[in-house]
């Protein structure tokens, strides 16, 4: 195939770009795709890369799963205890309410880039009209003439160049690997404080070294980020208090902006935007990536449905259709999920006494109503369709 032309291109070599990829080429090997990747080619250039964790469905293993492209090392969610800081009302989710193996998965972001890619190479083998094309960051966009074009490129918020609809929560997440006396296994926690929501997960490193999600403002994420780490460790026990006991080490704290983009119309033309180009999301309820691997793979259903035809019969409005479908059948888990995490980004951050009250009792309603609990967890997991 010529590398000027070709019917699907997509620009993004992430775990999102990888994964509708994979997707398209193992439901149709002689789809004529091609894929921009800003990384590195090799991945050993990649194992000194993004090392926090990232927060995966059970929902989002399942697909996952249809690939091969499961990492060796996870740490599976059993329980999840939601609780404000200082303030009544809780809530603990498990995975025997919901008859689940798990509630989710944490996963350092660099191993699923990884695991995606490999996963990618094993089905480029079969797959005779794939291109996957490596360029610097530095360098200009390809210039390719496609039928589809796919932007899967998005980035992380205020370093994306398009803003459309969204808000500024003027938070900043600090992340790291803590080191805790008495972690139970498999627990997840999340501490509504004054200043936002303060995430302890667990890890693959082992029941005591736990992945730590701290979102305040700015200022003082920043003064948290240059503290000493006996400075740093009392002010997290002080924020935290002592469920799991003394928090004994931390390290790897890095710190990243949060926001919320998305945008309104996911389709243009003969053009699609999936994942972090579609939208970015606080990281509360640990969506964004779960969201954006069920746009990958719906959205390679639809590409799979209009280029495994006949050439014949394949024309710009079969496309343009099928990408009004796809747009229309993502639209209520993108709303409800979007919806959710800003609403949850807001209300959990303010300090007026009726939100504060009116959250004490949410959690409360959340822990004695199960239908409720369990229809919340059940978007976090799958989504809705």
């Amino acid at each position: 195939m010529s590398s000027s032309s070709c019917d699907i291109l997509i620009h993004g070599g992430g775990p999102v770009g990888l994964a509708c990829a994979a997707w398209t080429l193992q439901k149709f090997p002689d789809a004529k795709l091609t894929l921009i990747d800003r990384n590195p080619k090799e991945d050993a250039d990649l194992a000194s890369a993004d090392s926090r964790g990232i927060a995966l469905s059970h929902g989002s293993k399942l697909l996952l799963d249809t690939i091969h492209a499961w990492p060796s090392e996870c740490a599976d969610i059993h329980r999840v205890h939601v609780s404000q800081a200082g303030r009544f009302g809780r809530a603990l989710m498990t995975r025997e309410e919901l008859k689940q193996d798990a509630l989710g998965h944490i996963i350092r972001y660099r191993d699923i880039h990884i695991t995606l890619r490999q996963a990618l190479r094993i089905i480029q083998t079969q797959s005779p009209h794939f291109e996957w094309l490596h360029i610097d960051k530095e360098d200009s966009p390809v210039s390719m003439n496609a039928k589809c074009i796919v932007h899967a490129e998005g980035g992380l918020f205020k370093t994306q160049d398009w803003v459309e609809s969204g808000r500024d929560y003027g938070q900043s997440a600090l992340v790291g690997l803590v080191e805790v006396e008495n972690a139970a296994p498999y627990q997840a926690w999340e501490r509504f404080t004054s200043e936002g929501p303060l995430a302890v997960l667990p890890s693959h490193y082992g029941n005591h070294i736990l992945n730590l999600v701290w979102c305040g403002s700015p200022e003082s994420s920043q003064h948290r980020l240059q503290l000493s780490d006996a400075d740093f460790l009392e002010s997290l026990q002080k924020e935290f208090g002592s469920r799991i006991g003394r928090f004994l080490k931390i390290q790897d704290r890095r710190l990243y902006e949060l926001g919320l983009n998305y945008r309104k119309e996911i389709t243009k033309d003969n053009e699609v935007w999936i994942g972090n180009a579609a939208q970015t999301l606080h990281p509360v309820a640990g969506q964004g990536l779960n969201l954006g691997l069920r746009d990958a793979f719906l959205l390679a259903e639809k590409l799979v449905g209009v280029f495994s035809g006949a050439v014949e019969n394949q024309t710009p409005v079969d496309l343009q259709n099928a990408l009004e479908s796809y747009a229309q059948s993502r639209k209520t888990d993108r709303t409800t999920t979007i919806g959710l995490t800003d609403f949850m980004a807001r209300v959990f951050t303010s300090n007026l006494a009726p939100i504060v009250m009116a959250r004490g009792l949410a959690l409360s309603a959340l822990q004695w109503l199960p239908p409720v609990k369990t229809a919340l967890a059940r978007q976090m997991m799958f989504g809705r369709r």
